[in-house]
């Protein structure tokens, strides 16, 4: 686990900079503070550097990056793991390859020239980011894994591309100018994103589950964007029928695979731990396959309606594991707010993401570097309230007159403490993404509904910008047809919610970047591509059977859960907002004060700040009900990240404190 960075130039002959790499490597200095190297061959036109945290092969000569074989002809940097590569390992030495490394990364390259591109992908497993050069095509490969865990991201200027895990990186080569467009600002006050897009202009990620290939030749650069793996559900008709128990043996097979592979380190490897049965069943499997107990850590809230740390502490017993918990309030979760959108690089609508960023920092006190978590399931197995909404409005045609009243009294009592953020407060129609899915998905509307206030609360230089603008159309747009099409409508719901919401809110603000904040690797079994594979294939009343969700895993991982938990409805892990609690809505309304002053709004263009005092008034009414509270508190969320992205990234010189931050570090070349 690290990070990556590279400059790939229009010509050959066109020098890469030694210190802007270093600097480049440097501001994400948490990422990887174990060691740093870079590499810059001269003629080439392309340089790559990377800040390592040890986890597999801990020497550190052995293990640095970026690796340069073939005589020179291939250069590469990678952040991640690629799980069961002592298979391939052994494979390619029975060929008579030699390795320089014990390390995971370094067999990309070497099956990269074997194989080519295209077959080595699908050898890989794991979770990643990398970039490929390979000089006898002058091209570089730029390549995310199948579900967005890693990120990657990158911009063309007038004569190069720039790349790196974060967008920081990017921002520290002079050449590289901030700017929040009018499009990301917009969907930065309304929580979802367009994939593949970032707040800042001409900033892109590379989407999951692709490869972009970039081909230099006469000074100009040749951009493929190829599609290696998509979530894949059956066509309807298509699906193999079997018994109930092949789904729920199948699902305890691969789960447990994917679990015993991800806890290969050379460090101790420990598990976060929330009163769901995803983590619960995690620390069950890994704490079958270990020999000595695992650490858990577990949250806890000072708000009983959020706090699930007592069922968490019960299967902590359960299991004789040993865990620590961290208690969190008012001071913790907004004193914290602004370092984490200054590594969320992008607005959060709740303080669960500084929550886990406060988790990551406990975990590294206590000398961890790795843990297992409980992303993915609910995307696989169909556990957020709004696929059972989908599933009963969309995939549940003839259900008599008392099987339909039970489905409405659950949805209606279902998670009543998220409408506004997890639940939409009023329906939301999109006609593109009605055209494309055949309804708007309920995960979507809660965000989409934002729409107005959004539109209010953006300044009018850019409200003028996004005349006619519709944030559905722009998200149908990038949804694949081919994977939607004659598809159940709860495998839609769950493949919209995989290409917005896990990859751009779950895995980035409460995933990688609040991990990463302090060197911390996290690693989501639920997401194994082969286990989802599996999954993908799971009859959709499996996955919800009458009101209950994800009952094939329930049944799956029966015998690990307490029984509790085992019969426990779905719970949305959120902080309490800050108007449950007259601190939290106090310190919330301090930051506002601080960095959305009207003097500071007015003068960074990109909010209204009547509008703004507008909604900070309502949200102090005695006349605003609990779910319109629930939403306002997000958009206050994401006008306070709005600012804080303009105080940290345009308001400061990020080459400037890339450099400082290089000096501070020894790293001057």
């Amino acid at each position: 686990m690290c990070g990556i960075a590279g400059i790939f130039a229009a010509t050959p002959d066109t020098a890469i900079e030694s210190q802007t790499l270093v600097n480049m490597a440097a501001i994400m200095n948490h990422r990887g503070p174990d060691s740093y190297g870079y590499c810059n061959p001269a003629d080439m036109g392309i340089g790559m550097s990377h800040a390592r945290l040890s986890i597999i092969d801990l020497d550190e000569n052995r293990g640095r990056q970026p690796f340069w074989l073939d005589g020179g002809q291939t250069m590469c940097v990678h952040n991640g793991e690629f799980y069961d590569f002592q298979r391939i390992r052994t494979d390619l030495m029975a060929a008579g390859v030699d390795f320089t490394s014990k390390s995971d990364s370094e067999v990309l390259p070497t099956l990269f020239r074997r194989f080519g591109m295209n077959v080595t992908l699908t050898r890989l497993r794991g979770e990643f980011a990398f970039s490929l050069y390979d000089e006898m095509e002058d091209t570089l490969y730029l390549v995310r894994d199948r579900f967005g865990i890693k990120p990657l991201y990158w911009t063309q200027t007038d004569d190069a591309i720039i790349y790196g895990s974060e967008v920081k990186v990017l921002l520290a080569h002079p050449d590289v100018k901030p700017e929040l467009d009018s499009e990301g600002l917009f969907h930065q006050l309304i929580q979802v994103m367009v994939p593949g897009t970032t707040a800042f202009k001409g900033i892109q990620q590379v989407e999951p589950g692709h490869m972009l290939k970039i081909t230099r030749k006469d000074g100009e650069f040749h951009i493929e964007t190829h599609k290696y793996w998509d979530m894949d559900f059956p066509v309807i008709g298509t699906r193999e029928e079997h018994t109930e128990d092949y789904y729920i043996e199948g699902v305890r097979r691969e789960l447990i695979d994917a679990v015993q592979v991800r806890l290969n380190a050379d460090v101790p490897v420990g598990c976060y731990l929330s009163g769901g049965i995803d983590s619960c069943a995690i620390l069950g499997l890994a704490s079958g396959i270990e020999q000595e107990p695992l650490k858990a850590f577990t949250i806890s809230f000072d708000n009983a309606d959020y706090d699930e740390s007592d069922i968490a502490r019960e299967m902590a017993e359960s299991v004789n594991a040993d865990q620590e918990v961290l208690q969190l309030n008012a001071d913790l979760l907004y004193n914290n707010f602004s370092r984490t959108i200054w590594h969320t690089e992008r607005t959060i609508y709740n303080t669960l993401a500084v929550a886990k960023l406060m988790m990551s920092q406990r975990v590294r006190h206590v000398k961890y570097k790795v843990v297992l978590t409980g992303e993915g399931s609910d995307e696989l197995f169909a556990g957020y309230p709004a696929f059972r909404q989908d599933m009963f409005l969309h995939g549940m045609e003839g259900l008599d007159a008392s099987q339909a009243s039970e489905w409405r009294k659950s949805l209606e009592t279902s998670n009543a403490l998220f409408k506004g953020a997890m639940l939409a407060k009023d329906e939301y129609v999109s006609e593109e993404l009605n055209s494309k899915v055949g309804f708007t998905p309920s995960c979507l509307q809660p965000w989409l509904g934002c729409s107005e206030h959004a539109k209010q609360l953006i300044h009018p230089s850019h409200r003028e910008n996004l005349q006619g603008y519709e944030p559905g159309n722009a998200i149908a747009a990038k949804l694949d047809d081919s994977y939607l099409s004659e598809r159940h409508p709860l495998d839609k719901a769950q493949y919209v919610w995989i290409k917005t919401m896990l990859e751009g809110q779950i895995l980035t603000w409460g995933g990688d970047r609040v991990d990463m904040a302090n060197s911390m690797e996290a690693r989501p079994p639920f997401l194994d591509h082969k286990l989802a594979e599996f999954a993908a294939n799971i009859p959709p009343e499996m996955r919800i059977r009458g009101s209950k969700e994800k009952y094939v895993l329930r049944e799956a991982m029966k015998g690990l859960l307490p029984e509790t938990l085992y019969k426990r409805e779905k719970f949305a892990f959120m902080a309490p907002p800050a108007h449950t609690d007259d601190a939290k809505w106090q310190k919330l309304k301090a930051l506002l004060n601080q960095y959305a002053s009207r003097e500071k709004v007015e003068k960074a263009g990109l909010l209204d700040a009547d509008y703004l005092e507008t909604l900070v008034s309502k949200q102090e009414s005695s006349h605003t009900d609990v779910s319109e509270k629930v939403q306002i508190d997000a958009i206050l969320n994401h006008a306070l990240g709005v600012m804080l992205l303009h105080h940290h990234f345009i308001e400061t010189d990020i080459p400037a404190y890339a450099y400082e931050q290089a000096q501070s570090l020894n790293w001057v070349v």
